[in-house]
């Protein structure tokens, strides 16, 4: 090696060096890469929690609005009971005054 140049002894050690970096910048690439799927699995368990805490909400809702509407439908029917009840009393005392008469 005493007859090359100190260039040539330069672009000798980097091809010789070059196999060493080509693997850390592989496994540098293989981290991002990793890194990349934790951030993407992340992104998507929060879009799956925000999904699951959007249902339950709507869930609730639902649940709300159908208690609300049983005890309106109740109490309309309860209400027009008692009206049938009143009239139908007022037509038998109705009756009672005619036969009484």
């Amino acid at each position: 090696m005493r007859g090359i140049g100190r260039t040539t002894r330069g672009a000798i050690e980097q091809l010789e060096k070059a196999p060493a970096h080509l693997r850390k910048v592989e496994i540098e690439a293989d981290q991002f890469r990793i890194f990349e799927q934790l951030e993407n699995y992340k992104s998507e368990t929060i879009y799956f929690e925000q999904q699951r805490a959007i249902n339950q909400v709507r869930q609730w809702v639902f649940q709300q609005a159908l208690q609300g509407t049983l005890g309106t439908l109740n109490s309309t029917l309860n209400n027009e009971l008692h009206l049938c009840t009143i009239s139908a009393n007022i037509g038998l005392f109705e009756v009672i005054k005619e036969i009484t008469d």
